[in-house]
């Protein structure tokens, strides 16, 4: 493990492995980088990849108040570590920060995204904002076993599921994560296409899977129109929890 500095001073924790041109992997919500741990692995085999702990998760610090801007700032260092600049692998929330750090003029040379998770529907906003304002309540109250199954009913786990998993050993660290469900909430915004994605200009690929859900087809596409050099990717027989063995041929044949 080595750490970095970003701008504001908090320590931000990374794993690197491999040896060829840098990617970065950037985990989504109730993550931290052993998400990430085997998909590394792959793709070391013709890359430098450097899989890090967004801030407040796992070996990484945090500095309150928390901006996104201080993420990209993150991303930033990281980057830098990386050589200066570096391709970036974007995981669900993930990838809305890794795009949103491309418009913000990261030195990223390629931009692969999964299953940024955009809702395009007329409800998306309310649903959004309901979200964080529950979840703020809860956290406020340092409820955090209720903040995180919170978001696991916000994407669609059953009831059944989210209680067994409360009673399962991995649920003390998914606790310990918990704030920065806040963060990816602030990540995503109002769930809707950010400005200034036209500054991206860089090459970028979407992958989505087959089974997802129309959500995520639809958000790939708009994504499409609004980058200048994005392409749509689909596959087959895969949902959002991605096999790494399925996204690495198509990832690798991008990263080049």
């Amino acid at each position: 493990m080595h750490t970095t500095r970003s701008a504001d001073g908090t320590a931000i924790a990374f794993d690197r492995t491999g040896s060829g041109s840098p990617v970065v992997l950037v985990s989504g919500a109730s993550c931290a980088r052993g998400i990430h741990t085997a998909l590394a692995e792959l793709l070391a085999a013709g890359h430098t990849v450097v899989n890090y702990d967004r801030r407040g998760r796992g070996d990484s610090g945090d500095t309150l108040p928390y901006a996104v801007g201080r993420e990209i700032e993150d991303l930033g260092a990281v980057i830098e570590e990386a050589g200066g600049s570096a391709a970036v692998f974007g995981n669900s929330s993930g990838a809305v920060l890794a795009l949103r750090a491309a418009a913000a003029g990261l030195p990223i040379t390629r931009l692969a995204l999964w299953e940024p998770p955009f809702q395009l529907d007329a409800d998306a906003h309310g649903r959004a904002e309901a979200y964080a304002k529950e979840l703020a309540a809860c956290l406020a109250e340092d409820r955090r076993g209720d903040a995180m199954a919170l978001f696991m009913r916000s994407v669609g786990l059953p009831p059944a599921m989210i209680g067994q998993m409360r009673q399962a050993p991995m649920w003390a660290s998914m606790e310990a994560i918990a704030p920065t469900l806040a963060y990816d909430a602030a990540v995503m915004g109002d769930n809707r296409l950010p400005s200034g994605l036209a500054n991206a200009e860089i090459p970028t690929l979407v992958l989505t899977g087959s089974r997802t859900g129309p959500w995520a087809p639809a958000a790939a596409q708009a994504l499409s129109g609004r980058l200048p050099y994005c392409r749509h990717m689909i596959l087959e027989g895969q949902d959002h929890n991605v096999s790494w063995d399925a996204l690495l041929p198509p990832l690798m044949s991008f990263l080049g």
